[in-house]
């Protein structure tokens, strides 16, 4: 039974992605269809990779993964089937794979190849669904599509080293339903330059000089309730993924706020992080 996940910036308003539901059962009756998000913001790969990149391991080897974002085709947006760790990512080529599959080989790199007539305004609907539905009844990928040379990279979001090693400065790359923010810097990378030294991270006019395993670690248990950290401060943390994020503990956008809103940080918003 075939597994097709969906990460578009379509909302829910609209037609869209139920249309696009509709015609891969219509293709394919038993598919099991999972909405990774629909509310990824407009035209924004960065954000569609991050959300991708940490979910897909999570789905069995063979997962298809239609990706709906700044996905017309162009000249310079060409339409892919890529196979990363088992997994097909159907796309444009606007960078977004290259991100989810940054480090990895990719086990097949393919330019989508069906007969077309007119270019499509909806081409997640009209050439994506066909490519994966093929894909889910067992066919393979050389009869929908062609060998491709190289994935589009997107370089400006790499963390930049500075200052002879003593300081990195990263972007905000993903702001969660909580206002947490997400930056690019990777523990592995801020390990690899912080050789035991202390360190403060600076956002706008916040610095942190400790970064946290978990939320509840802020708080320490052994001082009296009065005394200690909690809801409402500031903490850093490696998150699930592995990357520096910026939160408030217990934050609620529809209330208190949260990192994004009261330290006011938005997307691309740079991070530093400066070794003593």
């Amino acid at each position: 039974m075939a597994i097709i996940t969906l990460t578009t910036d379509f909302g829910h308003k609209d037609h869209f992605v139920a249309a696009i539901k509709g015609a891969i059962l219509k293709e394919v009756q038993t598919a099991i269809i999972v909405d990774i998000s629909h509310g990824v913001s407009p035209f924004n790969i960065q954000e569609c990779a991050y959300l991708l990149k940490n979910v897909y391991r999570s789905f069995p080897k063979g997962t298809i993964h239609i990706i709906g974002i700044d996905s017309e085709w162009s000249p310079e947006n060409e339409h892919i089937v890529v196979m990363v760790d088992g997994h097909y990512f159907i796309s444009a080529d606007n960078g977004v794979v290259s991100l989810i599959a940054k480090g990895i080989q990719p086990q097949k790199l393919t330019e989508i190849n069906l007969p077309l007539g007119e270019p499509t305004s909806f081409p997640v609907l009209e050439i994506f669904v066909k490519v994966a539905a093929h894909l889910a009844r067992g066919g393979t990928l050389e009869v929908v599509s062609k060998p491709f040379g190289k994935l589009k990279e997107i370089r400006d979001f790499e963390p930049r080293i500075a200052n002879q090693g003593k300081t990195i400065m990263g972007n905000i790359i993903y702001i969660d339903n909580y206002g947490n923010v997400v930056t690019n810097i990777e523990k592995v990378l801020f390990e690899a330059y912080r050789n035991g030294r202390d360190f403060e991270i600076i956002a706008r006019t916040e610095k942190v000089k400790t970064i946290h395993h978990s939320y509840n670690d802020i708080i320490n248990y052994d001082l009296d309730k009065t005394q200690r950290r909690g809801p409402g401060d500031l903490l850093a943390l490696f998150n699930s993924s592995g990357y520096i994020e910026l939160a408030i503990y217990k934050s609620d956008l529809n209330s208190v706020g949260g990192a994004s809103t009261l330290v006011g940080l938005s997307y691309r918003d740079v991070i530093t992080i400066n070794f003593l």
